[in-house]
């Protein structure tokens, strides 16, 4: 079977894919791992970067000997992979992303990061506070959210994937956007997949942003799609 390891996006863990992993095992060999200051690993006191997240593949490979995993990446997830694939060509069999933001600059990333407040979160939607603290821990979640808002204006300085960084990927590539996503737009995916000399461009209808409000079912047969269609 394919080699499939799945990457979580920001604010995020492994455990959000336990489902999809658990209905896929039977058509992949199926990989999740939590970026550095995530998840299991949120203890780790560090500054996040799309560098670092890369490096973590990197070594996660390494250590499970994967040679040409596909990759699915959920939001940051996907870029994290794509800037991977910019630096070592051929590291993939094929990128899957879902929901991944590429237009970073300062008035985005700003828009962004104001939205990772904990106290207003705690207030406005306590229930999204539970769920990061199931994610990351009781002490840990506001950590991943005030590092996560520094990396988000970091990228919106300097981007980490710039516009000649996409003509290094030759792989397939595919880029997946909910319909009713409203953090990544239309116009952004479909200029990157301009980019790609190998990409197409999906637009999945009634899809939202979060992955955990994404219909299971559906994304398990978009991943199937791509093993039918090798």
């Amino acid at each position: 079977m394919r080699e499939l390891v799945i990457l979580h996006g920001a604010l995020g863990a492994k455990a959000q894919f336990k489902q999809l992993e658990s209905r896929l095992a039977d058509h992949f060999n199926v990989y999740t791992l939590d970026f550095d200051g995530h998840g299991a690993k949120s203890g780790i006191e560090m500054d996040f970067s799309i560098e670092h997240f890369v490096q973590n593949v990197k070594n996660f490979m390494q250590e499970n000997n994967l040679e040409k995993p596909l990759i699915f990446g959920y939001s940051m997830g996907g870029y994290v992979a794509l800037k991977l694939e910019s630096l070592q060509p051929g590291s993939f069999e094929q990128i899957i992303t879902l929901g991944t933001k590429f237009d970073w600059n300062p008035e985005s990333a700003e828009k962004e990061a104001k939205m990772l407040n904990a106290e207003k979160i705690e207030e406005k939607v306590p229930a999204f506070a539970n769920y990061l603290k199931s994610l990351h821990g009781e002490a840990e979640w506001k950590m991943v959210l005030q590092r996560t808002a520094k990396m988000m204006l970091e990228l919106g300085k300097k981007p980490s994937l710039k516009p000649y960084d996409f003509h290094h990927i030759q792989i397939p590539v595919l880029l997946l956007l909910g319909e009713k996503d409203v953090m990544v737009t239309k116009e952004e995916t479909k200029h990157v997949r301009e980019l790609l000399r190998n990409a197409s461009f999906e637009e999945v209808p009634d899809w939202v942003h979060p992955i955990n409000q994404v219909p299971l079912d559906e994304l398990v047969q978009q991943l199937l799609n791509t093993q039918l269609n090798r």
